[in-house]
């Protein structure tokens, strides 16, 4: 009866594991930095459905092995499995192609919409062969207006502190740089440029207070 109850008992614990849940947080980005602001987030094994907030971020429940769709209209849906193991995901959807569909991603965009010109313009530019251009100054000032050079730092329009140094932040792959690491790399090298400003700059605190210029490398990539 005892060996009967112990099988019972493992049993039991067995199923319990297999079915228990976890949380899962998560932000959701175009163009890798850009926070997109209610997406759609699907768990297939409950079928319920969650929204990002106005940073991107999200958190769900779901099974210990499962599997989440992340959707947004203008942008290609995108299916993540979901091991044991993971606790955080980060999720980066791409813009189709057509102008309708730019103007339905800007309503997941949380930034003023004077300021949305640059940030689908970041997202739409991920296709663009930079090494039309001559160097880094012809690209920023070429392709966002009120981005100016000068004195060897890069100033937004309506960003600049009236005291101080007025220059923006410069990312470079992820890490913070300088203006003569960014005027060293060649046109042909770069993968896409974003500039943020305001809201959209908000996730790097004060360094981002004057605005920021990311940009990615295909060396970046390897």
């Amino acid at each position: 009866m005892r060996r009967i109850l112990l099988v019972l008992f493992l049993f039991f614990i067995l199923f319990s594991s297999y079915g228990q849940g976890k949380i899962i947080r998560g932000q959701i980005t175009a163009h890798e930095e850009i926070p997109l602001i209610g997406a759609e987030i699907f768990v297939e094994s409950s079928g319920n459905q969650f929204r990002s907030d106005s940073m991107g971020n999200f958190r769900i429940s779901c099974q210990q092995k499962d599997k989440i769709k992340v959707s947004a209209k203008g942008f290609h849906s995108e299916e993540i499995k979901i091991k044991k193991k993971n606790k955080y995901v980060l999720v980066n959807l791409k813009l189709k192609s057509g102008e309708e569909n730019k103007n339905l991603a800007m309503g997941y965009i949380n930034i003023d919409n004077k300021d949305k010109l640059y940030a689908i313009k970041a997202i739409d530019d991920d296709e663009i062969d930079y090494s039309m251009y001559r160097n880094i100054h012809e690209i920023l000032t070429g392709n966002f207006p009120g981005l100016q050079i000068q004195n060897g730092k890069i100033v937004i329009r309506n960003t600049a502190s009236f005291t101080g140094d007025n220059a923006a932040l410069i990312i470079i792959d992820g890490r913070e740089s300088t203006m003569s690491s960014l005027e060293n790399i060649a046109t042909s090298d770069i993968k896409n440029i974003s500039v943020m400003k305001d809201a959209s700059a908000a996730m790097y605190g004060s360094r981002g207070a004057n605005g920021v210029v990311i940009v990615n490398t295909k060396r970046g990539e390897k």
